[in-house]
């Protein structure tokens, strides 16, 4: 442990806690734009300095040391800071009324704070367009401070090395590697950039006009789910502690902002499973294309496709379980409802930016007939519609969805929580071998937020080797471990390998909010815990259904019943099922 002083504060330490960890140990704020939890410090922004013997030093980045004597706040660190803001500002649009991050912006924030006239500010706006190639995500140069979080986020944590510094000193630029669209780059539209960006430069693709104008449609039947994530997340923008699940009011909120049919993205992924698990138990035995991997994250589809195409095999061909209940919705249910499926239009309200590209991917989900899901918007666009709607959400009743697509177990709950699409697929697949249920139906070695959890489970004497990847960043040594036993033709490390592109899953997906953190540090967006708050509010609902069983869901026993037949089976695989394909790293210009 080290001793030191912070303003006369007696602070006590591990060795090697930075001078900003310690100062906000003791809640003493050090205003900082480009330190993120997620990110290692980059001490870029200037913004951290503190004062140590006399000596102007980053907070960020410096560690503590025994019998040190740091000063925070004097004259002198109060006009420097005032310094950097204002040449951040300097290279900032004044047009914060017009930006999706107004009240959410850091930038903001800290200029209120430091007192900053802006009026007193000379503007040399770069006027470089903004990069909506994605479908996903939005980079506008313009409102970029160059942090670095987004750039140390898609290299360092996702590992994606999608974007990147272009030019040096006070031109320096936030651009798609290799200076390319991001359309055009590695991207994986995962979002984790947009979550971590602290002011308006990297933002969703916005589709909420497009659902407006089929809601303002009356010739549409416009229907909507939601994603399991989205249920321990929304509330955060309306004053609701984290991780709080917020299902019924959701409900009753989306009935208020018109749509037809409210119904639940979780009916999706109980049907997800009963096709995953069978495709995997059938796989399994024939050792076909083993490992499988899971396929509902669309980020790492894309990096599957790009990163590692050989493996595309080894995907399961299911559909994610939004594009699973679109599908339905069109067929089944519009046939069960007695309406023109041509009618029926079905928005997604999803915890992620991918699930945009995914929903015009080239391969565009329409087994149906018709495109399986007509808009996608994240969690953040959803509470900018209820605001703008003027609705009372805290103030709402609960409700419940709508029948039958709206019935839903435990299983497809924690599907929002990194290992929680393994654990349910476990669950439905032991059964599917065994003719029994598991007695415990949790998997404690694949819970947590650890990188790669790995587990071997005894199903009737025979060991299923699994991995869960926490995080697309993580990925590679897992891949890179089968690819190695395929080329040696050695035992493979793992039968069945669940990925999720954001680290602790959809719960911190790239479209969830990015509202004040839970602790005195005030991270914006999200950090360790408030994933395990979120992960809390979906493990509890599972653990306090009375169905915690995909294959138990009596709405999905029906359907397959009166409508898809046989599980894996022809028109279960038509419907619900698709193919990928190898994409380049890079697109070529035309």
């Amino acid at each position: 442990m080290v001793k030191l002083k912070i303003d006369n504060i007696e602070v006590e330490v591990d060795a090697g806690t930075s001078i900003l960890d310690a100062a906000r140990k003791v809640e003493i704020n050090i205003p900082t734009l480009c330190k993120h939890p997620d990110v290692d410090p980059s001490a870029g922004c200037g913004m951290c300095i503190v004062k140590v013997g006399g000596r102007i030093m980053r907070s960020c980045c410096t560690p503590v040391a025994e019998g040190m004597e740091v000063i925070t706040n004097d004259a002198e660190l109060t006009e420097i800071r005032k310094t950097v803001l204002k040449l951040i500002l300097s290279n900032h649009p004044n047009d914060c009324l017009n930006c999706s991050r107004s009240g959410q912006c850091e930038l903001q924030e800290i200029t209120s704070e430091m007192g900053i006239d802006q009026n007193e500010i000379v503007k040399l706006v770069p006027q470089e367009p903004k990069d909506d190639t994605t479908c996903s995500i939005v980079l506008d140069p313009a409102k970029c401070i160059v942090c670095g979080r987004c750039v140390n986020i898609c290299q360092n944590v996702q590992k994606v090395w999608a974007l990147s510094y272009l030019h040096r000193g006070f031109v320096t630029k936030i651009t798609g590697a290799n200076d390319t669209k991001l359309g055009d780059s590695p991207c994986i539209k995962c979002g984790q950039c947009a979550a971590h960006c602290p002011t308006g430069a990297i933002t969703d693709y916005d589709n909420t006009a497009k659902v407006k104008a089929l809601l303002n449609d009356k010739e549409n039947i416009t229907v909507v789910q939601i994603a399991p994530a989205v249920r321990v997340a929304l509330g955060e923008e309306f004053g609701f502690d984290f991780g709080t699940n917020l299902t019924g009011k959701i409900y009753a909120a989306l009935r208020r902002l018109g749509f037809a049919k409210v119904f639940d993205t979780n009916f999706g992924a109980d049907l997800t499973i009963i096709e995953e698990a069978s495709e995997f138990v059938a796989r399994f035995t024939k050792n076909d294309h083993i490992p499988m991997f899971t396929s509902c994250c669309p980020a790492w589809v894309d990096y599957l496709e790009k990163y590692y195409p050989e493996n595309i095999e080894n995907l399961s061909s299911c559909k994610s379980p939004h594009q699973m209940l679109g599908a339905i919705a069109k067929t089944y249910w519009a046939e069960k409802a007695g309406v023109d499926a041509s009618k029926v239009k079905v928005v997604s309200v999803m915890p992620c930016t991918a699930k945009k590209w995914e929903n015009v991917r080239d391969e565009t989900m329409n087994s149906s007939g018709y495109k399986d899901v007509d808009e996608v918007i994240t969690t953040r666009e959803l509470a900018k519609m209820i605001k703008a709607a003027g609705i009372n959400f805290k103030n709402l009743k609960e409700e419940e969805a709508d029948s039958p697509l709206g019935e839903y177990s435990g299983a497809a709950t924690i599907f929002g929580v990194t290992g929680g699409v393994m654990t349910a697929a476990l669950r439905t697949a032991y059964f599917y071998i065994t003719g029994k249920e598991l007695k415990t139906l949790n998997f404690q070695e694949i819970e947590g937020l650890d990188k790669v959890k790995v587990a071997e489970i005894d199903i009737k004497g025979t060991k299923v080797r699994i991995a869960v990847v926490n995080g697309i960043g993580n990925v590679a040594p897992v891949m890179e471990a089968i690819n190695k036993a395929k080329a040696e033709g050695t035992e493979l490390p793992y039968h069945f390998v669940e990925v999720m592109a954001c680290p602790g899953g959809c719960i911190a997906g790239g479209g969830q909010p990015r509202v004040m953190g839970a602790t005195f540090d005030k991270p914006w967006g999200i950090n360790d815990e408030i994933r395990k708050l979120r992960s809390k509010g979906l493990n509890t609902e599972d653990e306090d259904a009375k169905n915690r069983l995909s294959h138990k869901n009596k709405s999905i026993q029906k359907l397959y019943k009166d409508y898809l037949g046989e599980a894996g089976g022809k028109k279960a695989h038509h419907l619900l099922h698709t193919k990928y394909q190898q994409r380049a790293l890079y697109k070529k210009e035309a």
